[in-house]
């Protein structure tokens, strides 16, 4: 029968038998059954629950549960459908310790297909002398709230290009900087 250990970080490990759960350490907390789990879980503060909640694979970050048996019953099956990776004996499910609300950073150089909007749009934006505001509606299609949206959101924020905008004999010009 699948035991489970808590330690004092919120790290959940399980274990084949209830003799590994049990030589795992001090200060571990074992339990193999959801109802054990709540037993352990009435003396914890509830923030406890949240924290532990927040750092399990997979699920949507809480703020707070409506009450104690709802935040052990989510966390019970939650960890229910955890993997052990091959071959190992253990398994700690509270491995990330961020909360959801993180800013996505760029991972390098993103990846372009040749023909897409994005592409034609970059290509514009490296010239030397960049690209207006109009041209890129008339290469895309698209409306000029649209444009800015994509350059704010999609080249800045998601691939992580610096773009510089500046106004040039009237116009909105952007380029992309080195």
């Amino acid at each position: 029968m699948t035991t489970y250990t808590i330690d004092a970080e919120n790290n959940i490990t399980f274990f084949a038998s209830g003799k590994e759960a049990a030589s795992s350490g001090e200060g571990i907390e074992v339990f193999a059954t959801g109802e054990e789990l709540a037993a352990l879980s009435g003396k914890w503060p509830g923030a406890r629950l949240v924290e532990i909640w927040n750092s399990l694979p997979g699920v949507d970050a809480v703020e707070r549960f409506t009450s104690r048996k709802v935040a052990v019953a989510r966390i019970w099956k939650a960890i229910q459908h955890l993997q052990p990776t091959g071959g190992a004996h253990r398994r700690t499910a509270a491995a990330n310790k961020g909360g959801g609300n993180k800013k996505a950073s760029p991972k390098g150089a993103p990846v372009q297909r040749k023909n897409t909007k994005t592409a034609k749009v970059i290509a514009l934006l490296r010239g030397t002398k960049g690209a207006t505001l109009k041209a890129i509606m008339r290469v895309t299609g698209w409306q000029a709230h649209s444009v800015r949206g994509f350059i704010s959101g999609q080249l800045g924020k998601k691939m992580g290009l610096r773009v510089r905008s500046i106004e040039r004999d009237g116009e909105r010009v952007y380029l992309l900087k080195p």
